[in-house]
Parts: C-alpha cells; sequence; structure tokens
C-alpha cells in the first residue's frame, strides 16, 4: 500500500484493542470470572483496498519494530528540516519582508 501511494494517495492505519468475541459472550465470561485475552486488531486502508490483522500482546512489541521498519523505508519522500533558532528565523522574515511592506501613514494632525 505504500509503495503504491508514494506519489499519491493516503494509507491510514487503526490499531484498536479487541477481544475477537462478541459482547454477549465477553459478559458471560465476565459473570463466570474468566479473564478475556484482549489483542491489537490492526487495519490499513488506501481507500480501495483494506488489510487487516490481529495482533497478542506477547508480539506487540516485534510488531512495532516491524511496521517502524517498514515505515521508515517509505517515508524517504518526507525530508528532514534543520531547526531554526526563533531569532535567526524571525530576522530571515524581517529581512524578505523589508522591501515588501509599504510605510506607515501619519495622521495630519491641524
Amino acid at each position: 500500500m505504500y509503495e503504491h501511494s508514494t506519489e499519491k494517495g493516503s494509507v491510514w492505519v487503526t490499531l484498536k484493542r479487541s477481544s475477537m468475541k462478541s459482547k454477549l459472550k465477553r459478559d458471560k465470561m465476565v459473570s463466570a470470572g474468566e479473564a478475556i485475552e484482549y489483542r491489537c486488531l490492526v487495519r490499513a486502508t488506501d481507500g480501495k483496498k483494506t488489510i487487516s490483522t490481529s495482533i497478542s500482546a506477547k508480539d506487540q512489541q516485534r510488531f512495532q519494530a516491524s511496521y517502524a521498519t517498514v515505515l521508515k523505508a517509505h517515508m524517504h519522500a518526507l525530508k528532514k528540516r534543520e531547526r531554526k533558532d526563533k531569532k535567526k528565523a524571525a530576522e530571515v522574515n524581517n529581512k524578505h519582508e523589508g522591501g515588501l511592506k509599504k510605510p506607515r501613514s501619519t495622521k495630519a494632525t491641524s
């Protein structure tokens, strides 16, 4: 999905906690005192195609590391900007805008 949307488009990724059971089954498990195992439901879509998977709690860190690697590999179009000091940035803006500003008119008092 990231390769298809490099030039144009977006990819939406959502993560959601899920027990993968219906509300009725969860309520029965809670009333019986059983522990509910929650998983992480991951969905990705580019508007046309959707993929999804569920991840157990123990595999979550490995998935996060793999997903970060995929993101870094496909974010080559974004450039890292250098941080500028606020004073220097203000001075640069003043220099560029200096020739473009009109002088202020003053009120004539009689």
